[in-house]
C-alpha cells in the first residue's frame, strides 16, 4: 500500500491555474484492472484506488501519511517557464527572423 503525493497539473482544457495549488494523496493500484468481455466495462477489486485526499500544503499531506503509517512517494512539481511574448514584436524593424506568410 504505497501512496503517491503530488500536485496535479492543469488539464488541457484549462488556460489558468485553477485546481493546481492543492496537493493530492492517492494510492497506487495493487492489482491490475480487468475488462469484462461482454460489455467492455473496466473493473477492479482494488478499493483504495477510489481514495483521493486533497491537502492545502505538501507538509500537511506528508504529516497525514506519516501519522497513519502510510508509505508514500513524494513527487515534486515541475515549474513552468514562460517566455514573455509581445504581439508587436512580430512587426519590429530589426527582427531576427524574416517574417513570412
Amino acid at each position: 500500500m504505497v501512496a503517491r503525493i503530488y500536485r496535479p497539473a492543469k488539464t488541457a482544457m484549462q488556460s489558468g491555474k485553477a485546481k493546481t495549488t492543492s496537493w493530492l494523496l492517492e494510492f497506487e493500484p495493487e492489482m491490475p484492472r480487468k475488462v469484462e468481455p461482454l460489455m467492455g466495462y473496466t473493473s477492479s477489486g482494488d478499493m483504495k484506488s477510489q481514495i483521493r485526499l486533497f491537502f492545502d500544503t505538501r507538509e500537511e499531506a506528508v504529516a497525514y501519511a506519516e501519522k497513519n503509517g502510510i508509505a508514500y512517494r513524494l513527487e515534486e512539481p515541475k515549474e513552468t517557464k514562460r517566455r514573455k511574448l509581445s504581439y508587436s514584436d512580430n512587426f519590429k524593424y530589426d527582427r531576427q527572423q524574416p517574417w513570412t506568410h
